[in-house]
């Protein structure tokens, strides 16, 4: 059967699509720890459009790149990605009637990559050896080679990424916690929803502690997130929000998954368990406070760790 497209303006169908960005709710965590004067939450990222945290700072990159006029149904969107980013814009892109172009590494896992060409999205593949940072290189180099065709994302050093945290989660996460938050943790990626956060949060109560988190080391298992020393550092991040910088071992997150599915009822994605092993240790450090966390996605979003954990 032959169906076809009936659209709306762009920006209609922006209008739209923006109710079902954001406004997640705030789980709490409360078997996992002891202490009943210390409070811990997760904003669940995954109940959103693209099920995960990146729907945040997709849609507002791609609108105000269509509200600028550099974005529309001729002039596609280009990036690097191989997770949730990469299947934000694709959704978002989809959804808008917008072409996508994603530089890729050839390593991303074959569910994301199905995902990706089932949502319509052109892939440009680059050296699994090179990661996320060669694939901006590819990404910058297409873009110099053909300016009319694409508007360069460039989710590592565009503020939209970061605004969508401090005009968006931040403020949730206010009214959620009617303003209790002391201790904002979580992992560093493109560092968007650490630096957007913990900026708009501090300025709303100036005590508030921000901890950034990161993996121990340059080979790991927590996709999305960088061990900065070792990476290209995104131009958004800014160093000096993060009142403590503090380090997650892989294999320890993994352990946390299988407690959190056990005890939580949470099925979270390494990254999402590393943001609460995170937590969890600071909660044995305070005496009180209300300590907030998110969980960027779900472990359905990676089918191959379900076995490892169970076998944990």
């Amino acid at each position: 059967m032959h169906i076809e497209s009936h659209t709306l303006p762009l920006t209609d169908r922006l209008r739209e699509l923006e109710k079902f960005v954001g406004n997640t709710p705030l789980f709490p965590i409360t078997r996992l720890h002891k202490n009943e004067r210390v409070k811990i939450y997760a904003k669940l990222e995954w109940q959103q459009l693209s099920n995960s945290v990146k729907a945040r700072a997709a849609f507002n990159i791609i609108r105000q790149a269509v509200l600028s006029g550099q974005v529309h149904e001729e002039k596609g969107l280009i990036d690097a990605s191989s997770g949730n980013t990469a299947v934000a814009y694709a959704t978002i892109g989809a959804a808008l009637g917008i072409p996508v172009t994603l530089c890729v590494p050839e390593n991303a896992s074959e569910q994301k990559k199905n995902a990706l060409k089932a949502l319509g999205a052109e892939l440009v593949f680059t050296s699994r050896f090179g990661g996320t940072d060669e694939a901006q290189l590819k990404a910058r180099a297409l873009v110099a080679e053909n300016p009319d065709k694409y508007f360069y994302a460039d989710q590592y050093a565009n503020e939209y990424n970061w605004k969508a945290h401090y005009h968006g989660t931040a403020l949730e996460i206010w009214e959620q916690t009617q303003g209790s938050i002391t201790h904002f943790i979580a992992g560093l990626g493109t560092t968007g929803t650490f630096v957007g956060t913990s900026r708009r949060l501090k300025e709303l109560q100036p005590a508030l502690t921000a901890i950034s988190l990161q993996p121990d080391a340059a080979m790991h298992g927590l996709e999305g997130w960088k061990h900065l020393e070792s990476a290209i550092v995104p131009k958004i991040y800014d160093a000096t929000i993060a009142d403590e910088n503090r380090y997650i071992d892989t294999y320890e997150a993994f352990g946390i998954m299988k407690a959190a599915a056990r005890h939580e009822g949470l099925l979270l994605s390494p990254s999402a368990a590393a943001n609460l092993l995170g937590a969890l240790k600071l909660a044995e450090e305070i005496e009180e406070g209300v300590i907030v966390t998110t969980f960027a996605d779900h472990a359905s979003n990676y089918p191959e760790l379900l076995n490892q954990i169970l076998s944990l």
